[in-house]
């Protein structure tokens, strides 16, 4: 191995471990932060975190980062041994990452083609590891290697090396340590959203009501919003929030869940006085010709299965079925779980029909310049996703005051 080539080999096993490490953490704040929001989430095709949620983001709950990082991180070593010891274990080292490479080689082709054909999602900090897997594919190509047969009886012959060297000894036994306790945090259980729902006592629902001179900061910026004028029924009430959503959009069903106490709360205080209804915008090509590269290919059948179970009283049943069965989602799944959540075995049948519906929601969506899901409209106020939970607690607060106010202005 020329030292060229070596410090090749480094500079992109560096570049690939920072990456790897950016996406691990990044995955670790979306798991335990529902309304953090990445530098790499930038809209509905370029998304770390669909990436992350999706069933090809982690192996158990493990992010496949972590195992990037490793391996990134085993490469750097493997490179830097190789130039500081004996020519046989630099020759050694030549097989071990000609075959580390072909391995990552073949792992970022699988994650790639899942990403942009199947997710139809880019992830900036994966494409990045990838082309470092890549580059370090090409620069070992390059390198004499041994005959791969002989491999497995070198790797013990330097194992026992390794042993009687304990400065080696302790740089192995410290790196793996440090792989494992960047596994542990995923395998204990989330202690829940950083962000709490607010009461609407907390002080930034308080502050909603700012009063006179005193008004605050939110509520300036909250009435100097301009609106939206929609075709959509308010039925009596002072307050509605319209949420353009995806049944196969990870952030849709996390702020479902993340969303659904304070819209339980205000319609314990405030019956009937605040109104969600659910647009639909499936990422969907087969109903949706605004998005003809998304991936979300179960999603327009999930938004037609919602539609039909709200027919037997059962859609907000079959809207978190769904929500909790997205890794799975398909024509085939979505299907069984309308059977088995509302008792209906006519999907086929009614799908063209009800897609119509569908296809009449999605219409609403350039009214407003949709550019991702979930996208909320308060009142006309247009919200992009990623809202916390406690400025959408205040900005219902605040529109009840001014709906209260114009009802005993003269």
């Amino acid at each position: 191995m020329s030292p060229t080539v070596r410090r090749v080999i480094i500079a992109l096993a560096l570049v690939g471990f920072a990456a790897a490490a950016a996406s691990t953490w990044v995955h670790y704040r979306i798991a335990h932060d529902p309304a953090y929001v990445s530098f790499c989430d930038i809209n509905t095709t370029v998304s770390c975190r669909d990436v992350y949620e999706s069933r090809f983001g982690s192996v158990g709950r493990v992010p496949v980062a972590v195992f990037g990082a490793f391996w990134f991180g085993l490469v750097a070593l493997l490179t830097v041994a190789a130039g500081r010891g004996p020519t046989e274990l630099a020759r050694n080292v030549g097989g071990y990452l000609l075959v580390l490479s072909t391995v990552g080689l073949a792992a970022i082709l699988f994650l790639a083609y899942e990403s942009f054909f199947v997710l139809g999602t880019l992830c900036l900090l994966c494409v990045t590891a990838h082309v470092a897997v890549v580059g370090i594919f090409l620069a070992v190509s390059t390198i004499g290697g041994v005959p791969l047969a002989s491999i497995p009886g070198r790797l013990v012959a330097d194992a026992g090396r390794l042993v009687g060297k304990p400065a080696a000894l302790g740089v192995a036994g410290g790196y793996l340590a440090v792989t494992v306790a960047a596994v542990l945090p995923f395998l204990a259980e989330p202690s829940g959203p950083v962000l709490p729902v607010a009461s609407s006592t907390s002080p930034i629902a308080s502050s909603a009501s700012g009063a006179g001179d005193a008004e605050s900061e939110f509520v300036r910026f909250w009435r100097a919003q301009p609106r939206v004028d929609l075709p959509v029924p308010r039925e009596g009430a002072q307050v509605l929030v319209l949420k353009f959503n995806d049944y196969q959009c990870p952030s849709c069903a996390r702020s479902h869940f993340l969303y659904a106490p304070i819209f339980a709360r205000y319609e314990s205080s405030h019956p009937g006085a605040v109104r969600q209804v659910k647009v639909d915008y499936p990422l969907d090509p087969e109903c949706n010709e605004q998005t003809p590269f998304a991936g979300h290919m179960g999603a327009c059948e999930a938004a037609v299965a919602v539609r039909l179970a709200r027919r037997e009283g059962r859609d907000d049943e079959m809207a978190r079925w769904l929500y909790e069965n997205q890794a799975a989602m398909s024509r085939e799944t979505v299907t069984e779980g309308l059977a088995e959540v509302a008792g209906m075995t006519d999907f086929d049948e009614l799908y063209d029909t009800v897609l119509e519906e569908v296809r009449a929601d999605i219409a609403l969506g350039p009214l407003i310049g949709i550019e991702a899901t979930p996208t909320y409209v308060v009142n006309g106020v247009v919200i992009n996703a990623a809202l916390p939970p406690n400025i959408l607690d205040a900005a219902i607060a605040l529109e009840l005051e001014l709906a209260a106010e114009a009802q005993t202005s003269p």
